[in-house]
């Protein structure tokens, strides 16, 4: 369909006059009276185009490379948008239009061409026809002339991509159209209707159903006494009305042809858009009681507003609060406007969405546009029938308003898109469950993330709703209603609620164990369990049934392997669920591919689980999670391990999901040191439903993590679960793995009979299963327990030296050999010692073992005691050269010795960094297993401390 752009009435086509300016309204670029200045080429007018459409406002890189090659770009394209930005520099200073006329930009945040509205023809535009609004009919009328005149065809016509003229273009064309209107409707107003009959006619033959134009030339038809040929118009629009749509036209257009069919004029107010409403709107919600911190969030809404008192930018700000049910995204929305709300003096606009909620359907964009239209004071009969006729009338209606535009509780982008004002006194502000990707990427929305309050924030908003004192006396009840909260403002507030109307009771009573029932308002939209629901409802049935399962995992994360495996379905699958469930607010991705939320939606997906899933579905997930972790954790400890370990066979996976695997030990130790917390609860919900197999074996793949790493209590803790699932199977080798482990945390927590007791029953055990490198590390630790003067301990040592030379195992014997010597260094027999480590770094140094760094150390050792500082701190050092990182126990101890080793060299300087890099590393460890380390350090500070005054 071709588009015609008239000659308005009045004075020549170029009101930009001569100087060079920018055009957008017609062919894009730097023009000078007929002739483009620039730029060339394709790429670098739709680059200029997306600055000058937020003239004034950083564009992300993102947004460009979108509107270029939409959402499959090549490789190199932030390359291409660098090049497309330096061109255009070069063309505005050769164009004349470099600063102070034009400045282009570069930040963090993207490219920014700030220039003069009234060089750039759209903003000049919407700037006229804004004016227009608040003049007289006559003023009026020259002004949109004026505005109409910068049009030289069809807007944003020659630039690359399609994101521009397929999505932009439009409502260009809108707003160009809404503005003709008006100009017509004037132009009756005035008595012109002779003069402007054969335009009109022209538009509606080219727009046939556009209802107000087909108004205005009925009413010009009428007016120039061509009834008949006014009725005949109303016929054919009627027909296409009805072939196309099968409807009817509609209210405004049917009015003026029955007054034509009564012999009266049509009224021509119904012709004409309204001008500015005399009353303005003020529809924010009340302000929100005891409203409490977000500092940050606020800070972040107050940068869409300009840094004095002017209004709003030249831009048209948009801000997305996003967060999950109950988080507190209205109430702050709504606190935030009423803050602001005296800087837009045309008005605030509060609409709910209605995208989460009891009610059975969202509002659409056309039911939404109908209102804000009533809200500007449109009358029904004169809101134009097609969709998009609304929207540009709409935008005109708010050109040179300064509004503010709640959007509350939106669905999806694609709700709002189309709501969004394009002049530049207006802020819209829109709250949402989901991501709103569109609305960021696209329109350059500030995002604005919300999470469940710190403590010391939920303990504020108690206070707040309770007082001071009532908090202050109850203060383990709050630690504990906060804590159950998790920190969501719903929950709080509604716990403070029920508080607050039983002022007698006990907080703690409030707060019984009974779930989300304690959080129920009474009210739907007062009820955790209901909010919740709104978003769980809106999911894909796959997406729902992942959000269910993952109520039955244990831990405050879980990653995508694991949550693959849980759901039994692919990875690639599932990180698309995942993601949708990040999208809907009810996961946070707290690292790449590790998702986590609050304590209440864990509880909610929990129950969800057991509603709709049977107890075999639910028993199958869990064991499929479970397996997952034990073969996780089995190839983990095998990348962990420097010696000879028993191996296992693991119950065979129900998972088709391919077990996890490592690449090297770093990345073993990051996923141990990241699932720690999570393991151990998996092993203790594992032994309440009796897979006991599972148990015992996923204690021992984390037994050698856990030693390593110092978390020795934490080592008991599981190895007592463990015994007790294996002893109910009868299993004596689970038995002897995990009476090893409760014996060797004893002998680091230095509880001797402890040790003791359990390293002799499992050595009874490894005998039993004839595992004879079993009992060969049950000696070593018995050989350690007697190191300080026990005969036995030897005896021990060379038992374990005999069996691993037995079993052909050289880094087995090697280590031995270096625990036999350092039991003769304990006991000061140096030179016995010195033979039996040496010997053992020999074999180490050959096999290119990194047992080697243990060997060093207990050389290092012998010669700080026979007085060799200088042969001990190198010693040392060569040791921590070869510690892995995930050693930390073993690295603490030897750099203690070493500093011990350079306060007696007297290298104070030195032994002053060595103490401070063990005390770092003791601050990563297991507090409750590093005592005897931590005394050890304050021992050598003071040591240091009274050298250093001596010399």
């Amino acid at each position: 369909m071709p588009i015609l752009f008239p000659a308005p009435p009045g004075k020549g086509a170029d009101d930009l006059g001569q100087a060079p300016h920018f055009r957008l309204l017609g062919p894009v670029g730097i023009w000078q009276g007929d002739h483009r200045l620039g730029p060339a080429a394709a790429q670098q007018r739709t680059v200029l185009a997306m600055l000058l459409l937020e003239a004034g406002r950083p564009v992300p890189v993102d947004r460009l490379i979108m509107s270029l090659w939409g959402a499959d770009p090549p490789s190199l394209a932030r390359n291409a948008v660098q090049g497309c930005v330096s061109r255009i520099r070069r063309v505005l200073v050769s164009a004349g239009m470099g600063a102070p006329q034009a400045v282009l930009t570069t930040s963090p945040q993207g490219y920014c061409l700030a220039a003069d509205r009234k060089t750039i023809d759209l903003h000049r535009f919407r700037d006229l026809v804004g004016l227009a609004g608040r003049c007289e009919p006559a003023k009026a009328h020259e002004l949109l002339c004026s505005g109409l005149r910068l049009w030289r065809g069809a807007p944003l016509p020659d630039v690359a991509g399609s994101w521009l003229p397929d999505i932009v273009a439009p409502n260009l064309e809108e707003e160009r159209l809404a503005a003709l209107e008006r100009r017509i409707a004037l132009d009756l107003l005035l008595g012109r209707h002779w003069e402007i009959v054969d335009e009109v006619s022209a538009l509606v033959a080219d727009f046939p159903l556009r209802e107000r134009l087909a108004c205005l030339l009925l009413s010009a038809m009428h007016r120039c006494g061509r009834r008949v040929d006014a009725l005949s118009t109303f016929q054919r629009v009627r027909k296409r009305f009805v072939e196309e749509f099968g409807i009817e036209p509609g209210e405004e257009l049917q009015r003026a042809h029955r007054a034509i069919l009564d012999g009266q004029e049509p009224p021509l107010e119904q012709a004409l858009p309204p001008a500015t409403p005399g009353v303005v709107p003020r529809q924010l919600p009340a302000r929100v009681a005891h409203f409490t911190g977000r500092q940050a969030e606020l800070a972040a809404l107050d940068s869409l507003l300009p840094a004095g008192d002017e209004g709003p930018s030249r831009a048209v700000p948009v801000g997305v609060i996003i967060g999950t049910g109950g988080i507190g995204k209205t109430a702050l929305a709504v606190h935030w406007a009423h803050q602001v709300a005296d800087r837009f003096q045309d008005g605030h606009v509060y609409v709910d969405l209605r995208g989460f909620g009891p009610a059975a359907r969202p509002l659409s964009p056309v039911e939404v546009l109908r209102i804000l239209l009533g809200v500007l004071k449109v009358p029904d009969h004169q809101i134009p029938a097609a969709f998009q006729a609304q929207v540009g009338l709409y935008r005109s209606l708010l050109a040179g308003r300064r509004m503010l535009i709640l959007l509350d509780n939106a669905r999806d982008s694609s709700q709002v898109h189309h709501l969004l004002p394009t002049s530049p006194g207006c802020l819209t502000l829109v709250t949402s469950r989901v991501e709103l990707t569109d609305l960021i990427t696209v329109h350059g929305a500030r995002r604005v993330s919300l999470t469940p309050f710190p403590d010391v924030q939920a303990g504020e908003l108690l206070e707040r709703c309770l007082g001071e004192e009532y908090v202050a006396a109850q203060r383990e009840s709050v630690a504990d209603v906060i804590r159950r909260c998790a920190g969501l403002p719903l929950a709080l507030t509604i716990l403070a609620a029920r508080a607050a109307a039983r002022p007698g009771f006990p907080l703690a009573s409030l707060l019984p164990d009974l779930g989300l029932d304690a959080f129920d308002g009474g009210e739907p939209r007062s009820d955790v369990r209901s909010v919740f629901s709104w978003s769980y409802r809106a999911l894909t049935p796959e997406a729902a049934r992942l959000f269910r399962l993952l109520g039955l995992r244990e831990g405050l994360e879980i990653d995508t392997a694991a949550a693959a495996n849980l759901a039994d379905v692919p990875v690639p699958r599932t990180r698309r669920l995942l993601a949708e469930l990040h999208r809907t607010q009810l996961l946070n991705e707290a690292a790449p591919g590790r998702y986590t939320s609050h304590d209440l939606l864990w509880t909610y997906a929990r129950e969800q689980a057991h509603a709709e899933d049977s107890p075999a579905e639910r028993h199958a997930a869990f064991r499929r999670l479970l397996d997952h972790y034990l073969h996780a954790a089995l190839n983990g400890n095998q990348r962990l391990q420097s010696y000879h370990r028993t191996p296992l066979t693991p119950p065979v996976t129900q998972s088709a999901v391919v077990p996890q695997t490592f690449a090297d030990r770093r990345q073993a130790l990051a996923w141990f040191r990241r699932e720690r917390r999570t393991l151990l609860m998996t092993i203790r919900k594992a032994a309440a439903v009796n897979l006991d197999t599972h148990v015992w074996q996923l204690a021992y793949a984390m037994r050698l993590f856990l030693y390593q790493q110092g978390h020795f209590n934490d080592q008991v803790s599981v190895s007592r679960i463990a015994l007790a699932a294996a002893t109910r199977q009868a299993d004596r080798a689970g038995q002897a793995h995990a009476h090893f482990g409760l014996g060797q945390a004893y002998v680091e927590l230095m509880n001797t009979a402890a040790a003791h007791t359990h390293l002799l029953a499992a050595i009874d055990l490894y005998r039993e299963v004839s595992d004879e490198l079993g009992q060969a590390n049950v000696h070593a630790f018995l050989g350690r327990l007697g190191a300080d003067g026990d005969l036995d301990a030897i005896s021990h040592a060379e038992q374990a030296l005999a069996l691993v030379r037995a079993a052909g195992h050289r880094a087995e014997e090697a280590r031995c050999l270096n625990n036999i010597g350092w039991i003769h260094a304990q006991r000061g027999e140096h030179q016995q010692a010195l033979r039996h480590c040496a010997e053992a770094l020999a074999i180490q140094q050959e096999l290119g073992h990194p047992g080697q760094a243990y060997s060093l150390d207990s050389l290092g050792y012998i010669s700080l005691r026979l007085g060799h500082h200088e042969q001990a701190i190198g010693y040392y050092e060569r040791a921590l050269a070869l510690f892995s990182d995930e050693q930390r126990f073993k690295q603490t101890e030897t750099l203690l010795a070493l500093a011990d080793a350079q306060i007696s060299a007297h290298h104070l300087a030195a032994a002053l960094g060595t103490l401070r890099r063990a005390r770092a590393l003791l601050d990563e460890l297991d507090p409750a297993g590093t005592m005897p380390l931590r005394t050890k350090l304050s021992e050598l500070v003071t040591l240091a401390a009274v050298q250093g005054r001596r010399t």
